[in-house]
């Protein structure tokens, strides 16, 4: 069983969620529109065609028919691109009406960004919105934004000043997505420019005004195109992992490093979220139950420290090493598991954490790195031990996420591991996703560097 989605052909592109009658319909691009059915976010059907060729949209249902909107691209006589509009009565076959396809006027957004159209229905104003990746008419290049759409009848639309446009980023704010949760509104969208994330804002109302939250992303750039679902009860977020194999933007090392190193490439592996919603209106992620819960069998705990000082029992380990590094060695990496645990510190360290597939001399491998002093997690590889990694990452940081950690409290960390895909969840706050594609067979670890942690409740479970 695969616990994160991956088409058998092909990669998966940004995912259209759509709730209809206890089920959840995943559109998806690949070649074209297709759909997966779920109703746990675990056990998938068969990909079924859509006929619709186009980019990212959205789907709802108005009465007894289903409408489906997605964007085309033109290329001549210059680049621009168009919000198309198709129907059903069946979610089988979808009739596309020429008569809606549409662009903006050049007079309140750029001509060339113009796409990715999501639908919803605004009870206040009784008429439809849809949000469009777009880039307003600007004096400076910081034009991108959540662009504004309104109908009465999903056929005709009048085009509205942005609905977001906070002039940050010089490229269109991609997938948008608004929805309701208690007495919270929250817009999603991602972006590519100065950073490469799903970010969400915050509001009391469809209009805003939007706040920022202190940590205003899901996941690392590992979770993008993200968009929201809902059957009126549990919220999940729907994105993909990237991949790393077709080097489609001619953009790898000239040395070959291993994949590890390559370039991400556009679209590969769903990862579905389950949201939370904090007591000050702020999201959360977790992992959806089923996929939690898709781990029944519990393995032995092996614990083999490589330093000085480990105190080791039952499903416990703990470390006072206030100048300098020590570690231990687990059970061989699974190829597809769950390991948990509850983490803790006194003294507080430099840094400690979970390493993946290294060996006794502890170097190369994948390393999940909790770091006290700078409020973060951080995922590291291990060509970073080596010359040739500071070469590669000419900075400190290869990837991270926020994570506020406080002395003398408990913090729950579940890893999750499927083939290449590693994914960690904090507290049901903070995911971090990424791949480790070069390196296998080896084992889990556990350190702690200038200073002092405990490692308790540790259990690895497999399928």
């Amino acid at each position: 069983m695969n616990i994160f989605y991956h088409p058998e052909n092909g990669r998966m592109g940004d995912i259209i969620p759509f709730y209809d009658e206890g089920m959840f319909h995943l559109y998806y691009l690949g070649r074209g529109w297709k759909r997966i059915d779920t109703r746990d976010q675990l056990h998938f059907s068969a990909p079924l065609e859509t006929g619709i060729r186009g980019g990212t949209g959205s789907v709802i249902r108005a009465g007894e028919m289903y409408h489906l909107f997605y964007c085309t691209f033109a290329s001549e006589p210059e680049s621009r691109q168009f919000v198309c509009h198709a129907v059903s009565r069946d979610m089988e076959k979808w009739e596309t009406l020429p008569e809606d396809t549409f662009q903006p006027d050049d007079r309140i957004y750029e001509m060339t960004d113009w796409r990715d159209p999501h639908v919803v229905w605004n009870e206040q104003e009784g008429c439809w919105w849809m949000l469009i990746a777009a880039r307003a008419k600007e004096p400076t290049g910081r034009n991108g934004c959540v662009g504004l759409c309104k109908s009465k009848d999903l056929h005709h639309w009048t085009l509205c000043p942005p609905l977001y446009a906070p002039h940050t980023h010089p490229s269109a704010h991609e997938c948008p997505d608004l929805f309701h949760w208690g007495d919270w509104w929250y817009l999603v969208y991602s972006v590519y420019t100065d950073r490469f994330q799903t970010l969400y804002r915050m509001a009391r109302s469809p209009e805003g005004p939007w706040i920022t939250p202190p940590v205003d992303t899901f996941d690392t750039r590992c979770f993008y195109a993200a968009k929201h679902g809902t059957d009126g009860t549990s919220h999940f977020l729907y994105g993909w992992n990237p991949d790393r194999a077709e080097n489609i933007w001619s953009f790898n090392p000239q040395k070959d490093y291993g994949k590890d190193y390559n370039t991400w490439d556009w679209g590969g592996t769903m990862i579905v979220h389950q949201l939370t919603q904090n007591p000050d209106g702020t999201l959360g992620v977790q992992p959806p139950s089923a996929v939690d819960h898709a781990f029944s069998r519990e393995l032995p705990v092996e614990m083999h420290p490589l330093s000085e000082g480990w105190q080791v029992r039952d499903h416990r380990a703990s470390v006072r090493s206030p100048a300098g590094y020590a570690c231990l060695l687990m059970n061989p990496v699974p190829a597809s598991c769950r390991l948990e645990m509850d983490v803790s510190f006194d003294e507080t360290p430099r840094e400690f954490g979970i390493a993946l597939q290294v060996e006794k001399d502890f170097t190369q491998g994948y390393y999940l790195l909790f770091e006290p002093r700078r409020h973060r997690i951080q995922y590291k590889t291990g060509l970073r031990m080596y010359e040739d990694g500071g070469k590669m990452f000419p900075y400190e940081v290869e990837m991270e996420r926020p994570f506020e950690w406080r002395p003398n409290r408990t913090t729950h960390i579940r890893v999750f591991v499927q083939d290449t895909i590693l994914l960690l969840y904090g507290d049901n706050q903070v995911a971090l996703g990424t791949r480790m594609f070069n390196r296998k067979g080896a084992r889990l670890g556990l350190f702690v560097s200038d200073g002092s942690a405990a490692f308790d409740h540790i259990r690895l479970f497999t399928e």
